[in-house]
Order: C-alpha cells, then sequence, then structure tokens
C-alpha cells in the first residue's frame, strides 16, 4: 500500500527526500493529535501522511512552510532600523570637539554636567559590610 502511495506523491512533491521530510512532518502532527483530513483505514500515521499528500487533502508549500516553522529556533521579526542621520545632526549641533568628532563617527556620548554627576555620587549609598567574605 505504501509503495503505491509514494508514487502517487511524486507528482505533487519532486524531490523523494522533501517528501521525506513532509511525510514525516506531518506523520508527527498527527501523532500529536492533528485532524487527519483522510479516512484511516487502520492504517498507521506515516501512511495516513502520504495518502493526504497524494490526495491533495494537504497543500505540499503549507506542510513545507510549517516544518521550516517548527525548526526554527529564533523568529526574526522585520522591523524598521532607526534613523541615525538625525542622531547625527544632534550630535553635530553639541559645542565639544569631542562630540563632533563621535558624530562623524557615528558614535555618541551622554553629556553631564559636573553639579549632577556629584548629586549621583552622593546618592549612592556603600554596601554593608558582612563577615561571610
Amino acid at each position: 500500500m505504501a509503495r503505491v502511495t509514494v508514487e502517487d506523491c511524486i507528482d505533487k512533491v519532486e524531490n523523494r527526500f522533501e517528501l521525506v521530510l513532509l511525510a514525516s512532518h506531518r506523520a508527527r502532527q498527527v501523532s500529536q493529535g492533528s485532524q487527519i483530513t483522510v479516512d484511516r483505514d487502520n492504517d498507521k500515521n506515516p501512511v495516513v501522511a502520504l495518502r493526504e499528500i497524494a490526495d491533495e487533502t494537504l497543500s505540499p508549500g503549507d506542510l513545507k512552510e510549517d516544518l521550516i516553522h517548527s525548526l526554527q529556533k529564533h523568529v526574526e521579526v522585520d522591523e524598521p532600523e532607526p534613523d541615525h542621520s538625525s542622531l547625527i545632526a544632534a550630535d553635530q549641533t553639541a559645542d565639544e570637539p569631542a562630540a563632533e568628532e563621535a558624530a562623524d563617527e557615528g558614535v555618541s556620548f551622554a553629556s553631564m554636567s559636573e553639579e549632577e554627576l556629584l548629586a549621583g555620587i552622593e546618592g549612592l549609598v556603600p554596601p554593608e559590610k558582612s563577615d561571610d567574605f
């Protein structure tokens, strides 16, 4: 029975290796409880998966996308990159020459006045000493 099913599937999926990948992925889905789209007829999950591909109840393209998605560990999201030209223009208006050089290289530094630095240092609390060390 499986030989005839494989021969029927070659028309839908040209590459036999890809057919094995898609059918095995679908068989795993069926074993995890996914609904089957053909009659089981006392067949095992791999044969059911091949019959689904042969009868075109499932699209090989959809199966391939689902397989790729299941194998991905990190899914990249395409987000627009920030506009660096506005950051460089803002840095070039600074009065300090170091800020101008950094802006030319695409690096920006936060500037802080001496009073802000002293206020930040006064707000720090030293860690308590313990006898553990």
